[in-house]
């Protein structure tokens, strides 16, 4: 049962306990692994707190479904399109497009079931949104190909993964755009950084195969790539609470997550398998602690 489950599974037991023909569609979505689609809501969490229109609970509950049908969908497109190269990594070879498991036919099928849930939440958007939301699709499209042609694909990952925060800003208002611009900003620094730590699990394998990486690109100047990067989104999002804010004490909301990003970057082990893992997954608590200065910021 273990060789059909990617070894950084988050939750094998659950996984574990589904019939195989279920459990190979729950690996494709990587329900397993909700740190991705954590990662994918924070920005538009954050984007919602500092706008200032209160708690939103509501548009707040659509985007966190929309961001678990729409990063699993992205991650099924991923397999479809990486099932040759997936073979030849051996943490991605037991996936189910690339074993055999599951035909490309089905994860097509079930890749337009999940699109289909995240149409619904798309309607639930004012339709400005909406035309931001389908912005990012060629975006979206285009992400499995840039590790064939760049050695910085993170940069791409950067502009997609966090699409969400100009999503959820215009879903409530449609000034102050210099806000929501220099958060996105530090959004995509902040993906880069931690997919480079992510991606210290596959340096070699990605060079066996030819494929470009962070990781590989930064070499021995990992961590300190890491450490600028995280700066440097923690920079953007100090401008866009200034910006929004012309307070300092607002500047300390952000004090709580500078601490949690630079303990990552400065404990960040790139010999050590579990070293890396572990402060990639530790940014679901991070989305938390942004979030909440996003929303004293923008409400107090």
């Amino acid at each position: 049962m273990a060789d059909t489950i990617t070894p950084d599974s988050e939750h094998r037991g659950l996984v574990a306990r589904l019939p195989q023909a279920i459990r190979d569609y729950a690996l494709l979505a990587r329900f397993d692994r909700p740190i991705g689609w954590w990662l994918l809501f924070w920005p538009g969490a954050w984007a919602v707190g500092l706008a200032g229109a209160g708690l939103q609970l509501e548009l707040v509950a659509w985007m966190l479904l929309g961001s678990i049908a729409m990063r699993g969908a992205g991650c099924v497109y991923n397999d479809i399109v990486d099932a040759d190269l997936d073979r030849q990594v051996a943490r991605t070879a037991s996936r189910p497009i690339a074993s055999g498991r599951v035909s490309r036919k089905a994860a097509w099928a079930w890749l337009l079931a999940l699109c289909g849930v995240g149409l619904i939440v798309l309607l639930q958007l004012r339709w400005e949104a909406q035309l931001v939301a389908l912005c990012s699709l060629l975006l979206v499209a285009a992400y499995p190909f840039m590790k064939r042609i760049t050695g910085f694909p993170q940069a791409w990952l950067g502009l997609v993964f966090t699409w969400a925060a100009p999503v959820g800003w215009i879903a409530l208002r449609s000034d102050r755009l210099e806000v929501i611009a220099a958060l996105y900003l530090g959004c995509m620094f902040w993906c880069i950084g931690y997919d480079t730590v992510y991606a210290l699990q596959d340096r070699e394998d990605d060079a066996l195969v030819g494929i470009g990486s962070s990781a590989l690109t930064l070499g021995d100047r990992v961590q300190a790539g890491v450490i600028a990067f995280y700066g440097l989104a923690l920079a953007c999002w100090g401008l866009s609470f200034w910006l929004m804010r012309q307070d300092w004490v607002a500047l300390i909301a952000l004090a709580p997550a500078a601490a949690q990003l630079m303990w990552q970057a400065f404990t960040l082990d790139k010999g050590d398998g579990a070293n890396p893992l572990a402060r990639f997954r530790s940014n679901r608590f991070l989305g938390l602690l942004v979030a909440l200065a996003c929303y004293v910021v923008g409400n107090a």
